[in-house]
């Protein structure tokens, strides 16, 4: 694709012209001794590949590491924001402003997708039917409960009967990840599955008994596992299950190790002993001059590029209308205050079934740091998730309920 063919294609992409909304400078690409790239005029893509400067993006490595990433179907970890990560990346950033690549992030994400070959498979399409008007399966209450000695309240809903599962969301998100598992009859005719919203996430809305907004949120451990404890007793549940994602598959193995007799089984989605990082590294998730797209954006990395569109898309908008603050915050518990490598072996499950789930494209909560946990944590279970990412029931709830249904088995049959 020559550059004038490359500018084309972008200036007619309806979502990569909303991402360089009010960007004046450009994208320089540099793959080998080839260059290729856009300029930029308040948000007006046209031809030519930019000098450096302000506001200026730039992005070069050798063709074989450009080559993964520009496949139909990019390998696992071939992500613009994976192979750019670090000082000793495969792929360099240059001169670029740290500020600038978190503000127009979404915008390289999308021009790398359009520098794709021709044909490049999209993650193929789903479209919900039945009748309408209809309804969908869960019912949703508010419930208020004593966290750290305030009044919380706190919004879930449920579905289905049987064996009580809590599931809790990721960082920065609420419970409607978890809607397509409601709406699985092979899964809600044995369990009554119980999604809520962390305080401060989706509908549960931050205590007016604090001054919330004088203070910067920070998510900790010791209040974070208060949550389904707390909602368990006020919902009368014996020992019930608990399944997370990301922040609460941390959580799970958390449980697992505090509190193992209040809960009969915990599922680990993307569950790790620990995850290496700093929360510094994520300037963009929580400054005032960028935006919730940037998370967005990030967050859609993290899922298959084998998933269904509508469904990586629905992850995103999920995280771009989040509380800003909230993503940065929970990411104190994911990257600071988690860490059990130390005390994993404690872990009984002979007391407590624990069921670790890893997505094969995760770059996060990785299938090797579930393997080490499983390894640490003897008699516990590890499942590899083909085709998934970061977010299986939501990205791929078709996928992520096949590989759910035998844990679930194993968790009916276990005697209480």
């Amino acid at each position: 694709m020559t550059t004038e063919d490359f500018a084309a294609v972008c200036a007619a992409d309806g979502e990569l012209r909303l991402a360089v909304r009010h960007w004046t400078g450009g994208l320089r690409l540099g793959m080998g001794d080839q260059w290729t790239g856009f300029t930029a005029a308040d948000g007006e893509i046209t031809a030519g590949v930019p000098e450096p400067g302000q506001g200026v993006i730039t992005i070069t490595g050798p063709e074989e590491v450009w080559a993964p990433l520009l496949a139909p179907v990019p390998p696992r970890f071939a992500q613009i924001s994976v192979l750019t990560a670090g000082s000793n990346a495969p792929l360099q950033r240059g001169l670029t402003d740290p500020l600038l690549w978190w503000q127009y992030l979404p915008a390289v994400k999308r021009a790398v997708e359009l520098l794709r070959a021709p044909g490049a498979a999209e993650a193929p399409a789903v479209a919900e039917s039945g009748p309408v008007p209809r309804h969908d399966s869960p019912i949703g209450r508010y419930v208020h409960l004593e966290l750290d000695g305030c009044d919380h309240r706190v919004y879930y809903e449920e579905a289905g009967s049987g064996i009580p599962m809590l599931l809790q969301h990721t960082a920065g998100a609420n419970s409607l990840q978890f809607r397509h598992l409601f709406e699985a009859p092979e899964i809600t005719d044995r369990f009554r599955l119980i999604a809520y919203d962390l305080p401060c996430h989706g509908k549960s809305v931050p205590p007016t008994g604090q001054r919330w907004w004088e203070r910067e949120y920070r998510l900790e451990g010791g209040f974070l596992r208060q949550v389904p404890r707390a909602l368990a007793q006020a919902l009368d549940l014996e020992r019930p299950a608990f399944m997370g994602c990301s922040v609460g598959g941390l959580l799970a193995l958390d449980l697992a190790l505090r509190h193992a007799t209040e809960f009969r089984a915990v599922v680990a989605l993307e569950g790790a002993l620990h995850i290496p990082g700093s929360r510094e590294a994520f300037l963009g998730f929580w400054h005032p001059q960028v935006s919730n797209h940037a998370k967005a954006a990030l967050m859609e990395e993290l899922c298959s590029p084998t998933s269904p569109l509508p469904y990586v898309k629905e992850v995103s908008q999920v995280y771009a209308s989040g509380w800003p603050p909230s993503f940065w915050g929970d990411l104190y518990y994911y990257l600071t205050d988690f860490d059990i490598r130390d005390r994993a072996g404690e872990i009984d499950a002979g007391r407590v079934a624990v069921h670790i789930m890893n997505g094969e494209h995760d770059f996060s909560g990785t299938v090797e740091a579930g393997l080490e946990a499983h390894q640490a944590i003897a008699g516990s279970t590890h499942t590899v998730m083909k085709d998934v990412g970061h977010f299986p029931m939501q990205e791929n709830p078709a996928a992520f309920i096949s590989y759910l249904l035998p844990v679930l088995d194993e968790i009916e049959a276990r005697p209480h």
